[in-house]
């Protein structure tokens, strides 16, 4: 995963990532076929995981509190990051421009993407809807801002690799309460 994740399935090496896990080459292409099967494995895995947890905190709590609530946007990017903290680059494997267009795994990627898109339009656009905003063109901005403004944060969180899965969402709490602050 942290192959793929810093270089790219373009630029990623078989023989490193054998080396990496401690087996032969020829036994990642008995497991996985090929390099395009190894790189589907783990963008499946990645995808899965980053989904379900998503998805989760988006659930509206028990209290009534619908997902609109302004605690959930912190919650999704907990739980982003405590999915990533072990394999932070794992991102980048989601997200790899290296991809070949009209390729199986670049049409994967991008079915994986387009659901986490649509967790973020349907979040943003209840965000929105519950300050009585209904325009369309206003959620799919937010959605927009949104979906960079996680990539840029684990971008961040990736190259400050001293900074845990809880202190990054401590931060991102502060920041986004800052950013809310009356001025």
């Amino acid at each position: 995963m942290e192959e793929f994740g810093r270089h790219g399935h373009a630029a990623a090496s078989m023989t490193s990532i054998a080396r990496r896990v401690g087996v032969t080459k020829p036994l990642l292409y008995t497991y996985f076929g090929s390099k395009d099967g190894l790189y589907l494995a783990c963008l499946e895995h990645i995808a899965h995981r980053l989904v379900a947890a998503i998805e989760a905190a988006m659930t509206p709590d028990p209290q009534g509190a619908g997902p609109a609530a302004p605690h959930v946007p912190p919650r999704v990017l907990a739980a982003v990051f405590d999915v990533l903290e072990e394999q932070r680059e794992a991102w980048f494997v989601l997200y790899d421009r290296t991809l070949k267009p009209g390729s199986d795994l670049h049409a994967a990627a991008h079915a994986h993407r387009a659901a986490i898109d649509g967790l973020a339009a349907s979040g943003t656009a209840d965000v929105l809807r519950g300050q009585g905003n209904e325009d369309p063109l206003d959620a799919d901005a937010l959605k927009h801002v949104w979906t960079g403004t996680v990539g840029a944060l684990v971008g961040w969180w990736i190259s400050h690799p001293e900074q845990s899965a809880p202190e990054m969402t401590a931060r991102c709490a502060r920041l986004l309460a800052a950013i809310r602050a009356p001025h």
